[in-house]
């Protein structure tokens, strides 16, 4: 895989997420990105030598919920799905200035329990959340809770396991053939023409998203 890997450092969390880009950042699409105030220089000095805009957020991601919830949220096409009353003031601002329409889950870890699979599909173990984008015409396949490793706490989310390292290719941290819902995984994805990559071989981890920022194309 030719990829690129801007490697996040610790923010101050607990420590099961600590690393998690997803409750640090969040992408708000071409070059802008809305980062927590107290993320490390090092990760925003690498974003902007990358040419990323970076917007500083107004709170800080602090070590209990829903203070660590501020940026965790889902965008998928023009939707944002997040639980609007814990999500950072500036980054609702973005949503509004560039049209995006909002779905307010109880859900404060949105992103962590949404695996997006392209603009309008995605995959999560949370009902509500469920519930609120199917309303919405977003396709969705609801899977069981559980069955994905985060260390230090019960389980993770299938959010945190995957994400698209190509607008076609969904990365896993760790094999579907481990999941007891895989096939019914593997279906979904051929479904919408995705093809899911293995980081290694083994059940699934929750790292935290892997946030797709820009794509290069080479042409002879």
């Amino acid at each position: 895989m030719n990829i690129k890997i801007i490697k996040t450092e610790r923010i101050s969390t607990y420590d099961a997420i600590s690393y998690h880009p997803d409750i640090m950042i969040h992408h708000l699409g071409e070059e802008k990105i809305i980062v927590a105030p107290n993320i490390s220089e090092k990760v925003v000095y690498s974003l902007e030598n990358e040419g990323f805009k970076i917007i500083p957020g107004k709170k800080e991601v602090k070590e209990k919920y829903p203070e660590d919830v501020y940026y965790n949220v889902a965008r998928v096409g023009k939707f944002a799905i997040c639980n609007i009353k814990y999500t950072d003031d500036i980054l609702l601002e973005e949503f509004y200035k560039q049209g995006v329409k909002i779905i307010d889950v109880k859900q404060g870890y949105s992103k962590c329990s949404i695996s997006i699979v392209n603009e309008n599909t995605i995959i999560t173990s949370d009902k509500g959340i469920y519930k609120k984008v199917t309303k919405e015409g977003i396709n969705c396949l609801l899977i069981k809770s559980g069955h994905i490793v985060l260390e230090g706490l019960n389980f993770g989310f299938i959010g945190g396991a995957t994400g698209l390292i190509a607008k076609d290719n969904l990365a896993f941290y760790g094999s579907l053939d481990y999941h007891p819902e895989g096939d019914s995984i593997k279906n979904f994805l051929s479904k919408y023409n995705i093809k899911w990559q293995y980081l290694y071989k083994g059940p699934l981890l929750d790292f935290g998203t892997i946030v797709p920022l820009k794509e290069y194309c080479i042409m002879g």
